[in-house]
């Protein structure tokens, strides 16, 4: 049996993403063939209390509670950052000068500047990097990009997409701090457009090719709320609900949805493209499945399918159960880790890399430049 290669891994941030990648990193080895295997080295966080429960929880065999301590580690090989949007900046351009290998949990960064000061950073450097957007990782999602890229569709003239939530709604809801970072503007970035639309944004242009321009309207339902930190009354800076319009490169029209005042809705994300012959749409609350139409069927029997994907020959399906046993969210985060680790060998890194992912970002600053200039505006190149 080859040996594989350790790469240790140095984590910051223990909340939500930090065990979505943690979990991530301990799968992988289990179920892939890779020449790498990820060594859970250190986690840091700034509670020590906390990060030694995290640490312990997951299997990380030290603590930091300094990120600048963690990347100045001469252990740690990659440096994997699952904390808030406002730190995304500084952590990732320090780890890629120390040598480090960057991966990052999306958005790269809280605008298009930012997100250039990174990509410019890893790309200077020479270190693999790469942005944690899972949701292609999914296999029927993957396996949509594949229908397209073959042709199945034909010429695309629509791409659609929502991401509808209702976790903000009350007017009680404090911002910023602990568990509601993503309702302060100045560690977020913006709301529903940089946090639910990037992911919209990122399927929809790996899917359907580049974005051209935007039409968009935003709006922030309550305008004031406590701040968690503070615990001053303070103007609202994020956006509750972002819509626009699209124009893709290749000519299709697409509309995008987010919002986290849809009551009912905790995630619910949805996408579709309709082609010259063909049609495909998936839906995250049955992620395993993708809806599939073919004009070409014979009229008798031409009509939605819907193809459960579960068999060896659907996209990364082979390394899970047997047939017709589903997978969920989880896996879309070790499939990534696979894929990363997987080429580091390779003379094409995986994808997204930080200049794949700045492209989303560029995408979210026109959306957000439209929605105060009420015009339609042309996505940066």
């Amino acid at each position: 049996m080859t040996m594989k290669k350790p790469i240790n891994i140095g984590i910051v941030g223990t909340s939500f993403m930090g065990r979505a990648h943690s979990n991530a990193f301990r799968q992988v080895s289990q179920f892939f063939d890779l020449p790498y295997r990820p060594v859970l080295k250190a986690a840091c966080a700034r509670s020590a209390e906390g990060v030694r429960a995290f640490a312990e929880q997951w299997g990380y065999e030290s603590t930091e509670t300094d990120w600048r301590a963690l990347v100045a580690r001469p252990d740690i090989d990659l440096i994997d950052i699952a904390a808030p949007n406002n730190v995304h900046h500084d952590i990732a351009i320090a780890a890629a000068e120390a040598g480090k290998m960057v991966m990052c949990e999306k958005p790269l960064g809280r605008n298009a500047a930012e997100s250039l000061e990174m990509t410019q950073a890893v790309e200077r450097a020479g270190v693999r990097n790469m942005v944690w957007y899972n949701y292609r990782r999914v296999p029927a999602v993957t396996l949509a990009k594949q229908l397209v890229d073959e042709g199945k569709l034909g010429r695309i003239f629509h791409y659609r997409a929502k991401f509808l939530q209702d976790w903000t709604m009350s007017r009680d809801l404090p911002q910023g701090g602990t568990g509601l970072w993503r309702l302060d503007a100045s560690v977020a970035g913006s709301g529903v457009t940089g946090d639910l639309l990037a992911h919209c944004i990122d399927t929809a242009m790996w899917i359907n090719g580049p974005i051209a321009e935007v039409t968009a309207v935003t709006e922030t339902f309550i305008k004031e709320r406590k701040h968690q930190l503070t615990g001053e009354v303070a103007p609202v800076t994020i956006d509750d609900a972002s819509l626009f319009l699209a124009r893709f490169a290749n000519g299709s029209l697409a509309t995008f949805e987010a919002t986290r005042y849809a009551r009912g809705h905790k995630a619910l994300y949805t996408l579709e493209l309709n082609g010259q012959d063909a049609s495909v749409a998936w839906d995250l609350h049955d992620l395993h499945r993708l809806q599939y139409f073919d004009h070409r069927d014979e009229g008798r029997v031409r009509g939605w399918r819907s193809v459960h994907i579960s068999d060896g020959d659907h996209p990364y399906m082979k390394h899970w159960w047997v047939p017709g046993l589903q997978i969920g969210y989880e896996h879309s985060f070790t499939h990534q880790a696979a894929d990363f680790l997987g080429a580091l060998d390779s003379a094409t890194p995986a994808s997204p890399t930080f200049r794949e992912a700045m492209a989303t970002d560029l995408v979210t600053d026109a959306v957000l430049a439209s929605a105060r200039s009420r015009q339609w505006q042309s996505v940066a190149g």
